[in-house]
């Protein structure tokens, strides 16, 4: 089940919203790097293109992504893991570019995880119509670091859960340059993303693009 947008009883123009005892929402944090931001995912891309995974029973996943960091996540036949390798290429992931690592910091830090130091950064593209179910984020061997995700492009809707999947699940509005935190208690809560409306954005087009930080190895 899921409740109204409203139900997080966010008020016009606030800048920071809680979420959980350990999980808050940063409106508009990743602003200011917002252009480097899109120079480097550029970059990261062109060394580690889109693709479109399969999970473990052999679907196509309809978010298309890729990874930076010293761990990439892949699934395939054999599961849900992290690895060091794209298995496109057989090359290391693009390296984490400075600016990355220092939002997901920050972030991290803003919302009270001091010291998160992100080995794995996640980049999912999200096309006009594109979900993502409920799931938890429980594939990472450091489940007492935070999870950091920053939205841009596209404005899409948050589904916030609760520990299980038949859970109430809030849905909170995500716009360019958001950044959702959580961690502690709130660590493997159950969230996803409902279809993302159609749209065109000045810098990301038709489409909306998700970093999450992890602590995974």
């Amino acid at each position: 089940m899921t409740a109204d947008l409203f139900d997080t009883d966010e008020s016009p123009g606030e800048s920071r919203l809680v979420l959980g005892t350990g999980a808050v929402l940063l409106r508009g944090f990743a602003r200011p790097v917002a252009a480097a931001l899109h120079e480097q995912v550029a970059a990261i891309v062109r060394q580690a293109p889109w693709r479109h995974m399969a999970t473990p029973g052999g679907r196509r996943m309809s978010v298309a992504n890729t990874n930076c960091g010293a761990l990439g996540w892949v699934s395939d036949a054999r599961g849900y893991r992290y690895v060091p390798v794209d298995p496109s290429s057989g090359e290391p992931w693009p390296t984490l570019p400075a600016v990355l690592s220092a939002l997901a910091g920050d972030a991290a830090a803003e919302a009270g995880f001091a010291g998160f130091v992100p080995d794995a950064c996640l980049i999912n593209r999200y096309a006009p119509g594109t979900r993502l179910s409920l799931h938890q984020d429980r594939d990472e061997r450091d489940l007492h670091a935070p999870i950091v995700s920053v939205s841009l492009g596209l404005s899409a809707t948050f589904l916030w859960g609760g520990m299980s999947r038949g859970d109430r699940a809030l849905r909170v509005p995500l716009h360019h340059a958001d950044v959702v935190v959580w961690g502690g208690e709130d660590r493997l809560r159950f969230h996803g993303v409902l279809p993302v409306p159609q749209g065109e954005h000045a810098e990301w087009g038709a489409a909306r693009v998700n970093l999450t930080f992890r602590k995974a190895g």
